[in-house]
């Protein structure tokens, strides 16, 4: 018999801090939500969305430009937007962060239902609704252990 439980759920406000790493000789920046370190019940959001954007034009250390920078963010604002849903107090997913390295940047969330942000994602796949090519996968991750890298560089801060 399997057992359906409720969970209260306070979203919390997203504050962020930035890391700076050294990988293969290359600099990256993560930018990560501080308020998913304590985030509670986090079985709520058991499923690990990440999505890895390959830049077009980069400068040195493979960082992007100026200008590819400020494309993504638009489309990072679309993606967060329609992942998290219309429903502000009770959204799909959390914003975990996201982390420039080597050409790429990933981006993060934690997410409810997974189905919802599965279909969101193919449908802009489908209609080539996007300025950069991208790969995503979504992972049931009940443990978090796919945040760890980000919420365990965080807590060294």
């Amino acid at each position: 018999m399997s057992e359906e439980r409720e969970f209260r759920v306070i979203i919390p406000e997203e504050e962020y801090q930035i890391i700076e790493f050294r990988q293969k000789g290359l600099l990256g920046i993560g930018v990560v939500n501080l308020n998913l370190v304590k985030f509670e019940p986090k079985k709520v959001f058991s499923w690990h969305c990440s999505i890895m954007i390959d830049f077009e034009n980069f400068i040195e250390n493979g960082m992007p430009t100026n200008e590819d920078v400020l494309k993504a963010e638009k489309f990072e604002d679309y993606l967060d937007k329609n992942i998290k849903g219309e429903n502000k107090e009770k959204p799909n997913a959390l914003f975990l962060g996201r982390i420039t390295w080597n050409k790429t940047r990933e981006l993060t969330w934690r997410v409810f239902d997974p189905e919802l942000t599965n279909g969101f994602l193919n449908k802009i796949i489908e209609e080539k609704n996007y300025p950069f090519q991208f790969d995503y996968r979504i992972d049931d991750d009940e443990e978090w252990k796919l945040a760890d890298w980000q919420l365990k560089n965080i807590m060294k801060e």
